[in-house]
């Protein structure tokens, strides 16, 4: 298969490094990412990964979490800490609870094994796309602060505090989460608007857990919630004041 032709020069000079120790799934990755045009870097152990990113920094990590020598979850964690680059994990781990852990600590998506090559690609390529057009974030205000109803969220380090000074330090989805909604207050947004589009499965539970860590902090009660409102059956409305 040679699709090259057909993703209009979306995957030119985009490199991808697949983290996987079991030789035969990191062939089918690696050949069929190769034949939509991106430039592949084979890695077998998290050292080997880490090595690789010290010499470049990929455009996007695929992780096996099943890893010979670091748990895959603690090698998502030292990339986001590390480098801006898309991450997506490949496991053969089908646990809700690894699947949000992932997602709180970073991971753009959560592929399982047995995988269809086209939905990993399309899931690669959905990665890059929203990373091109979100490469940093939405820029911050004034001395680096995002200000909403007393609140203030600086972008750089995650770091919210409130209006008579308590202080959280938000995980990387979290903080991804806030800057969707602080980009588009006062609208409503699906789970793939906030997910970034991502497709979502009918049973993707991930969105709504990020929802009720985030209003744990913002709300006064999480329970009735009245910042970041619930509009069944169409998504959430962040209900804010921009300073």
């Amino acid at each position: 298969m040679n699709a090259t032709g057909d993703n209009g020069g979306e995957a030119r000079n985009k490199s991808v490094y697949i983290v996987e120790d079991d030789a035969d799934v990191a062939n089918v990755v690696r050949t069929v990412l190769r034949d939509f045009g991106f430039e592949i870097v084979l890695c077998r152990t998290a050292s080997d990964l880490f090595h690789q990113v010290g010499c470049r920094v990929p455009d996007l990590c695929i992780v096996d979490l099943g890893l010979p020598d670091m748990d895959g979850m603690d090698v998502v964690r030292r990339l986001k800490e590390k480098c801006n680059c898309g991450v997506l994990i490949l496991t053969g781990r089908d646990y809700v609870a690894d699947r949000i852990l992932g997602l709180e600590l970073g991971a753009d998506d959560y592929v399982t094994k047995p995988f269809d090559p086209r939905e990993l690609v399309a899931r690669v390529r959905s990665i890059l796309r929203r990373i091109a057009t979100h490469p940093g974030g939405d820029a911050p205000g004034k001395n680096g602060f995002i200000r909403f109803d007393g609140w203030r969220f600086h972008a750089d380090n995650n770091l919210l505090t409130a209006q008579d000074g308590r202080e959280w330090s938000l995980s990387t989805a979290e903080a991804q989460l806030l800057k969707v909604f602080l980009s588009r207050p006062n609208r409503i947004l699906t789970r793939e608007q906030l997910l970034n589009d991502r497709d979502v499965s009918p049973y993707d539970r991930s969105i709504d857990v990020r929802i009720s860590r985030l209003r744990r902090k913002l709300e006064i009660d999480p329970q009735n919630p009245k910042m970041i409102r619930t509009v069944y059956g169409a998504g959430y409305l962040f209900s804010a004041a921009m300073d």
